[in-house]
């Protein structure tokens, strides 16, 4: 590893932007108002901000690379790649590949969520990410059970959600385009299509207690749960007792008030605060923001998102941008039980972003680094006198 200097920019410490320079040894924050001393690369930071890295716990989009038209797909590798320098291009430098595995066959099938879990766990040395695996489970999907509790309990899976679109799916079904696009998804004629849906749901009965047996595997291995659309309080509560304390997109106020008071971690999508609105036509996120609702936000399936909702709500009034950063760094590393980054301080993990704030709502991302390497420059006049360093110490995406 090579030292890293931070030379004079407006640094997040604590819950204030101070100028301020900072020292990077190894793959954490060495020393916060230091000098350069001996660091062999200084990046002069004035008239930027210095921000912690960004944490994205629910993001899919690498599925666009893996399937940029239905039916279209590319090798796993070439996508997790691509996704991996979008990811860190747009500031994220911890991000969570949200795989479905679901019931049906094709990009949310079993066999797919296989190769995406063994690609990453292969790959992972390559990304410049730090790059975890967040399985969403299907709690229809009752075949797919004892697998997913051996991945639990080997500690693969670093983040596990229960999702429930079964409702959703047979009413859709009644509407032509979202039908058209369910089964082109799958790969299935329109008939075969609409007999696995019938013989899925009439498996209901069964799935509450598969439910249980997935959770208590979960618990026993220490592995963060989340529950996906919580309908309602008695829903969120019900996860909750099963040791789910992260409420993903809960769809009213009133659920997610509920998850509030009870202290848990509540996540709404990145896009929805900088489209101005869901997308399903659901809970507005600012809203739940500005009332203190939401303690995540996530890339979902855009990976801009998060980078320019903090300044989003920055610009709108909803949130300072000290405490609108708080929501996709501090927020959901706490989430995610990841201690050791989230926040620019001393002992901590360098993760680390500089970024170009001098366009409202249109921050640019100028350098990035990642566990103490520097991964991302787009502007080579910020270096400072570099001195002799081994080449892998630069990586200019």
């Amino acid at each position: 590893m090579t030292d890293i200097f931070l030379q004079c920019g407006r640094a997040l410490i604590g819950s204030e932007l101070a100028e301020t320079s900072l020292t990077i040894s190894g793959q954490d924050i060495a020393e916060i108002g230091g000098s350069r001393a001996r660091a062999q690369i200084a990046i002069d930071a004035s008239g930027l901000l210095v921000m912690p890295g960004i944490v994205d716990i629910h993001g899919d989009a690498f599925e666009r690379q893996m399937m940029p038209r239905a039916g279209v797909d590319f090798p796993i590798d070439v996508a997790l790649v691509d996704s991996d320098r979008q990811a860190i291009s747009n500031g994220i430098t911890t991000v969570f590949h949200a795989a479905t595995w679901s019931w049906e066959p094709g990009l949310r099938s079993g066999d797919n969520a296989r190769r995406l879990l063994e690609a990453i766990e292969r790959l992972r040395p390559q990304f410049f990410a730090d790059t975890r695996f967040h399985l969403r489970h299907e709690t229809y999907n009752l075949d797919a059970e004892a697998e997913i509790c051996e991945w639990l309990a080997e500690g693969r899976i670093d983040l596990f959600a229960f999702n429930d679109h079964m409702n959703g799916t047979v009413a859709d079904m009644a509407k032509a385009h979202k039908r058209s696009r369910m089964v082109e998804r799958t790969g299935l004629s329109s008939a075969a299509f609409d007999e696995l849906v019938g013989r899925i749901v009439a498996r209901a009965a069964d799935v509450p207690a598969s439910i249980a047996r997935l959770a208590e595997t979960a618990r026993a291995a220490e592995i963060r749960m989340l529950s996906h659309d919580d309908e309602s309080p008695a829903m969120r509560e019900a996860f909750r007792t099963q040791g789910v304390a992260i409420a993903e997109f809960p769809i009213n106020e009133e659920t997610a008030r509920a998850a509030a008071l009870a202290g848990d971690a509540i996540v709404y999508g990145a896009p929805n605060v900088v489209r101005g609105g869901s997308h399903t036509g659901w809970t507005k996120a600012s809203d739940m923001i500005a009332k203190g609702l939401c303690s995540v936000l996530a890339s979902d399936y855009y990976y801009p998102a998060q980078l320019l909702a903090a300044f989003r709500l920055d610009a709108d009034g909803v949130l300072p941008l000290a405490k609108a950063w708080s929501l996709i760094s501090d927020g959901p590393a706490r989430a995610a039980g990841l201690t050791d980054r989230g926040v620019l301080a001393e002992g901590r993990r360098a993760d680390i972003l500089l970024v170009d704030d001098a366009i409202s709502l249109r921050p640019r991302v100028v350098a990035v680094i990642s566990a103490g390497r520097l991964v991302h420059l787009t502007d080579a006049t910020r270096l400072i006198g570099v001195a002799a360093a081994p080449r892998e110490a630069v990586v200019a995406a």
